[in-house]
């Protein structure tokens, strides 16, 4: 019952911020300016870093937009991905504030960005809305999961089943971004556990940033192991290689 009734104040509480947000003239998150009804003004928008033509599977840069040659020659457990933006400034600033100063608010932001990307591609709404998991630890020590948050936000736009029970991360992990890129894979191998029955479904995943793709690879192969027929990742942002 006490979980039910968290569950229901916060509810509560982010329809009761929404409304009031929507009521009330906002300053962009970026340049501060008058920003009407949104988060970012049409200025700062404008201006955010966006990927162009894409690899379909990992989102990084390509010609044509073609599968790379490392999913070419490595295929990663996940089938495709979309990602809105990459992952610079001021798109870092705006993930970060959301992921580690509480601006809930910019989950409406994340979502509405990667829903205007994947309207280019034409495909089917999903089977399932899956959130990466946070451990339990984490969760705690963070108050949410922000990619709980977008997976909500995508919930309600698209109508797609959210799977909020039976998928969780079992093994506490060092943060990926403390590791060497190489690391990473052996970080989060056996991470994850999926007690759902996902025989046969298109399943897209959430979340906030994709780097190295590691994390998003274990958590695909969980799924399939759970049935899945396809793992889509949705992220807002995607860390690209260094220029040379």
């Amino acid at each position: 019952m006490s979980n039910f009734l968290s569950g229901a104040f916060d509810t509560v509480r982010r329809n009761a911020l929404h409304a009031a947000r929507r009521a009330l003239p906002q300053r962009c998150e970026l340049c501060a300016g008058p920003s009407g009804t949104e988060l970012v003004c049409s200025c700062c928008s404008r201006d955010l870093p966006r990927i162009g033509a894409a690899c379909p599977v990992c989102a990084l840069p390509t010609p044509d937009a073609q599968v790379c040659g490392t999913c070419l020659a490595q295929p990663p457990a996940f089938d495709a991905t979309v990602a809105a933006y990459a992952y610079a400034f001021p798109v870092d600033r705006l993930v970060q504030a959301f992921k580690y100063q509480g601006r809930l608010a910019l989950a409406e932001w994340c979502a509405i960005a990667i829903l205007a990307v994947r309207a280019r591609r034409n495909a089917a709404p999903p089977q399932r809305l899956i959130a990466l998991p946070l451990s339990a630890a984490r969760q705690r020590e963070r108050g949410y999961n922000q990619a709980a948050e977008i997976a909500r936000q995508l919930a309600a736009q698209t109508r797609a089943p959210l799977v909020t029970r039976g998928v969780r991360r079992i093994r506490a992990t060092q943060p990926q971004t403390a590791l060497p890129w190489p690391e990473r894979a052996r970080n989060v191998r056996d991470a994850f556990a999926c007690d759902v029955d996902l025989s046969g479904l298109d399943v897209v995943v959430v979340d906030d940033v994709m780097t190295t793709g590691a994390t998003l690879a274990e958590f695909a192969r969980t799924l399939k192991s759970a049935g899945a027929a396809r793992v889509e990742n949705w992220v807002v942002a995607r860390t690209l290689p260094p220029k040379s």
